[in-house]
């Protein structure tokens, strides 16, 4: 059986957000220049995020620089997608991508480019980012910066 706070094994729904949000910001996969994942450091979320990407993004996704803040923040429930849109937007203007707090050993099936053990120079125009909500709330939203 399934579980409130369990995502979809298949992740359905975030997959179809992210392609949604893909198409109203009117850009494609080869457009996005940086994730911002959801990212809890679980197993399972991590794992079934990792393989919706993939499907999401194409072979583009092995070269998409990602992160998640929640290693550096924590889980900050509601206010979660807020802050890592701001971070995107940040990220943009400064011309950096903060690392994965925490991130040390990684999971074989997580084999993105998850950005670890310290910010990386990076100046994304666009930036995708995912939440995923309890019993099977998925947002993703893309969000185009002031990359100068």
């Amino acid at each position: 059986g399934s579980h409130i706070a369990a995502p979809d094994p298949e992740g359905r729904g975030l997959e179809a957000a992210i392609r949604v949000a893909l198409a109203d910001a009117e850009v494609g996969a080869a457009d996005v220049d940086f994730v911002s994942a959801h990212g809890t450091a679980t197993p399972l979320n991590d794992r079934i995020e990792t393989a919706v990407l993939k499907r999401a993004l194409g072979a583009r996704a092995a070269r998409i620089p990602m992160n998640s803040i929640k290693g550096a923040l924590g889980h900050t429930m509601g206010a979660a997608a807020a802050l890592e849109a701001i971070m995107c937007l940040v990220a943009s203007r400064e011309g950096v991508v903060p690392h994965t707090a925490g991130l040390e050993e990684r999971d074989a099936e997580c084999d993105l480019d998850y950005v670890a053990t310290a910010p990386r120079a990076a100046r994304p125009r666009v930036s995708l980012s995912t939440s995923l909500g309890f019993g099977g709330c998925n947002a993703a939203l893309v969000l185009e910066g002031d990359a100068r």
